[in-house]
């Protein structure tokens, strides 16, 4: 597979020092390039339907469509384009949201320059990020797990450890030693018994209730 030169990358955040700050990093970047910027969702959707990008920082609290809103209709629209939310807040029910509405990716806006790159390079190639501080807020624990997981088999919870770990499908593979093929069939498994509908909720599903180590 050829890979393409440069990562095409929308900014969507209604604060123009935040997109002013995050275009001076990212111009920077070797094989990013910043697109485009919208101020809220619907000059996200708007710019979707004009022109193409490959990963979308898409800020959550904003005014006329909020990020996770967007983010749902940019993923069902476009899934080729991956949306990583990078927000200031980090309360559990706005990252199950954003996740649940198909980001691949939750970052806090005081990331790193280096890690955010890195971040926008991952999300291109289909692994999920989220952050450290992001991860506790998930595995706090706020009901009762019942009997979630309890039905995964032991191969299909090393393949949710390998998804935790950010792994792709074919690494997946490799790590196991089992083909390509399979390794979909277990992930489609997981999500349908863990109710997800995205591999990053699926991460969230088992960070948030310790199904693996």
């Amino acid at each position: 597979m050829v890979e393409k030169d440069t990562i095409r990358v929308l900014l969507v955040d209604d604060h123009g020092m935040v997109r002013k700050g995050l275009i001076a990093y990212l111009k920077k970047q070797e094989g990013i390039e910043v697109v485009g910027q919208a101020r809220n969702g619907l000059e996200a959707i708007s710019f979707c339907e004009n022109d193409q990008a490959d990963v979308i920082l898409m800020d959550l609290v904003m005014p006329k469509l909020n990020g996770a809103d967007a983010t749902r209709e940019i993923r069902e629209r476009w899934p080729e384009i991956q949306v990583i939310a990078l927000t200031s807040f980090q309360e559990k029910d706005l990252i199950q949201r954003a996740l649940q509405a198909g980001a691949i990716g939750y970052l806090l806006k005081d990331v790193k320059g280096e890690e955010l790159a890195e971040a926008i390079r991952s999300a291109d190639a289909g692994k999920p990020i989220l952050s450290a501080e992001v991860l506790k807020s998930l595995v706090q624990p706020d009901r009762k797990t019942n009997d979630l997981g309890k039905d995964l088999t032991t191969r299909e919870i090393e393949v949710l450890g390998l998804l935790v770990k950010g792994m792709s499908n074919p690494e997946i593979a490799q790590q196991l030693f089992i083909s390509r093929s399979t390794v979909k069939v277990h992930v489609s498994n997981l999500l349908a018994k863990l109710g997800a509908s995205k591999r990053a909720e699926a991460v969230s599903i088992a960070l948030q209730h310790k199904l693996v180590d």
